[in-house]
């Protein structure tokens, strides 16, 4: 009598079972931690976008009459996040940069919401979340 090779059905069940309790488990993870990296560009995008205006500013004594550039940056997260002058505008001393999330991101990031950063440096977030919590960790 000879004995045959391979899987029986039980045995490919428990691999399935156990396979679809680790994906149950992996992929809200990966999700959220893309969620996360995303705002962590977007707030570096806020920075590189906040150190552009202040050269703005040595340049030409105000801020008024200054655009946001197009950067690499802000390209990468092209469908996650936006960014614009909060106000439509800067004055000649004030401006505010906002990053406000699309797409997937808006839904995924609700704790944080749009980020925010002013001429002071003062960061703000619009959802329940700390601005240590959304721009920080």
């Amino acid at each position: 009598m000879q004995r045959m090779r391979g899987f029986t059905l039980l045995e490919l069940m428990i691999v399935v079972a156990v396979l679809a309790i680790i994906v149950a488990f992996a992929y809200p993870s990966y999700r959220d931690h893309v969620v996360k990296t995303k705002r962590k560009v977007a707030a570096a995008c806020l920075m590189e976008y906040a150190q552009w205006m202040e050269r703005y500013y040595t340049t030409n004594m105000k801020y008024q009459g200054a655009t946001l550039p197009s950067t690499t940056c802000a390209t990468d997260l092209n469908g996650d996040y936006s960014f614009a002058f909060a106000t439509g505008e800067p004055t000649a001393s004030t401006y505010e940069i906002e990053a406000t999330p699309q797409g997937a991101q808006a839904s995924s990031d609700g704790a944080c919401g749009t980020l925010s950063i002013d001429q002071a440096g003062t960061r703000t977030v619009s959802g329940s979340g700390s601005v240590a919590s959304c721009w920080v960790n």
